[in-house]
């Protein structure tokens, strides 16, 4: 029997692809919102990229974009897909709204008590709070997939506050600089029980367009800007 504090075991934690959104809605937890084609395109060059890799263990979000991204790679390595609450969206008071650069949403007194501490933040979910689940479902995940590897499938913020977490900055950030482009891998590696490591890649880098790319500035119209502000 092997000794479980020398295994090495990687957790790959990936955001979803490009979601179908014409409107331009701060989705967060809605339910309905499914990968739009060139979304699907981003998971299965995921698929492709992660097939020769050590995969036993697949799990996501329960949101659709999360299930429909982490099928593919589910699927290419004969693995049921599994679903954990902890993975999903950050909880946000804006969802079901759009909430662009020049939409007047900054502009309106309703929304303002909302804005009052970007530190917690108070908008929606705690930062600490992500940190918990996300860091549970991380340990469950490395458990499962002990001296293998395994994939998790979540959304932006999360995925950049546990990074955040784990490398010691402070939670509360610009938004406009989150390393976390949709269909990215941040990956964290485990001696035993412990976090040695955290890279990122990009493997579906050349289907993101440029706009939605990490550091790229916010366009001016409806809806453009939520996914880099609050998550997605």
């Amino acid at each position: 029997m092997s000794d479980s504090t020398k295994d090495v075991t990687v957790v790959h934690v990936m955001r979803h692809g490009e979601v179908a959104n014409p409107d331009g809605v701060l989705y967060g937890r809605l339910p309905g919102y499914h990968l739009s084609e060139l979304g699907r395109q981003m998971a299965e060059r995921v698929a492709e990229h992660l097939a020769s890799r050590d995969v036993t263990y697949v799990c996501a979000s329960p949101l659709e974009r999360a299930q429909e991204t982490a099928t593919p790679i589910a699927k290419a390595h004969g693995l049921d897909l599994d679903t954990d609450e902890r993975l999903i969206e950050a909880e946000n008071v804006f969802q079901g709204k759009t909430f662009g650069v020049g939409d007047g949403a900054l502009r309106n007194p309703d929304n303002w008590k909302h804005l009052v501490n970007p530190f917690r933040p108070s908008w929606g979910e705690p930062y600490v709070d992500q940190v918990v689940r996300m860091m549970g479902a991380l340990n469950a995940a490395k458990d499962r997939a002990r001296g293998h590897e395994a994939v998790l499938v979540s959304h932006q913020l999360p995925i950049w506050i546990v990074r955040s977490y784990v490398e010691r900055r402070r939670l509360w950030h610009d938004p406009r600089k989150r390393q976390c482009t949709l269909a990215s891998l941040t990956t964290f590696t485990y001696l035993g029980d412990k976090i040695v490591s955290v890279g990122y890649s990009e493997p579906a880098i050349d289907l993101v367009p440029a706009h939605l790319r990490a550091g790229a500035k916010p366009q001016k119209g409806k809806g453009t800007a939520q996914g880099k502000a609050f998550g997605a």
